[in-house]
């Protein structure tokens, strides 16, 4: 019985290695396909000896068309829409790890909100793009503080008091929003401040990637540190104390990773719903709830969903689609999907 078990465990994590590098090499090929698709496509061979040919300084055989639109334009915007998808999806698997709640998404502390308050104040006093983003991060940080400081007001430290305090401070977030749409331009600020709500990657450069990227790599690598801790998390406060956890301490250095990640997210793009929300349900389908293994495919798994959400908007019409009406389309009925699988859980 012992070794059939053993076997069985062996089994297993030979599956989710498996699963893993096909979900990284089916990344790979994604990016190189959404690289050369478009309104104005590019052969697969014409984009690699492109990168590589300004890698290594080779004479350029190609025409500038190509250079100046793969590089320019669409390089920057795939590495964003990976990037994006990435940290949204580990931000929330870690959020619905540590509270114990699959219905936990990134945004449920009021970093969303916080962000889109941030970007509309400096779209209403007509800031250049660089300050829009500096000014959604900063929303979205100030959002997340003020929902960690009820509790500490309230002398609570509970989950229950830390969702209750998000939803307040979510609900405050978006009633100051509707006041600055309101007195917004409707034909200049409301149109961009609406843009900004549903999401987009038209419009991201290398710099847009290389100011948020450092602090994104930094949470990033001390979240899948955490693993291990996290799955201790998952246990629910007062088995995780028994086990010796420091649960505040571990709890908080979660939130402001995970805060990071999501606003770092929202300067890039807007809001984007729903990622954070399915992705960590559908990597727990084929990895399972083991955090060390989820955490790492969630990664790519939210990568490769918003790098798909982002090509088909770019394609799919005379004028392109934000990106968070596509993603409310999957989304949606994907969850449904998954609370009828568990709904004997559920019940």
């Amino acid at each position: 019985m012992k070794q059939s078990k053993q076997n069985f465990s062996n089994n297993y994590r030979k599956k989710q290695g498996l699963v893993s590098w096909a979900l990284f090499f089916l990344l790979l090929g994604l990016i190189l396909v959404c690289l050369c698709v478009g309104k104005y496509s590019i052969t697969p061979g014409d984009c690699i000896k492109i990168i590589f040919g300004k890698l290594t300084g080779a004479e350029s055989s190609w025409t500038m068309m190509d250079e100046k639109l793969l590089l320019g334009v669409r390089l920057p915007r795939v590495i964003a829409s990976v990037l994006v998808g990435a940290a949204l999806s580990l931000s929330g698997v870690v959020y619905q790890g540590i509270f114990k709640n699959p219905l936990v998404s990134p945004d449920f502390l009021g970093v969303s909100s916080g962000a889109c308050i941030g970007a509309a104040l400096a779209i209403l006093l007509a800031m250049p793009s660089g300050l829009v983003q500096v000014f959604a991060f900063i929303g979205g940080l100030i959002a997340v503080s003020l929902t960690l400081l009820i509790p500490s007001f309230m002398r609570s430290n509970s989950n229950i008091m830390l969702v209750l305090s998000g939803i307040i401070v979510s609900g405050a977030m978006t009633s100051i929003l509707g006041f600055i749409k309101y007195i917004a331009d409707p034909e200049t600020q409301l149109a961009a401040i609406t843009y900004w709500q549903l999401g987009s990657f038209a419009y991201v450069g290398n710099h847009d990637i290389l100011v948020v990227l450092p602090l994104g790599i930094i949470a990033t690598v001390i979240l899948i540190a955490m693993a291990w801790w996290i799955n201790i998390l998952s246990l629910g406060e007062q088995e995780a104390k028994s086990l010796g956890a420091n649960v505040s301490l571990l709890r908080g250095i979660c939130i402001v990773c995970s805060t990071v990640l999501t606003a770092g997210a929202v300067c890039i793009s807007g809001t984007i719903g729903w990622v954070g929300l399915v992705v960590p349900h559908f990597g727990r389908m084929l990895i399972g709830s083991d955090n060390r293994k989820l955490l790492p495919a969630c990664c790519i798994i939210g990568g490769i969903f918003m790098l798909l959400v982002d090509t088909v908007t770019r394609i799919i019409g005379p004028a392109e689609m934000p990106v968070s009406i596509l993603t409310g389309i999957i989304g949606a009925p994907f969850f449904a999907w998954l609370l009828y699988r568990q709904k004997a859980n559920i019940r």
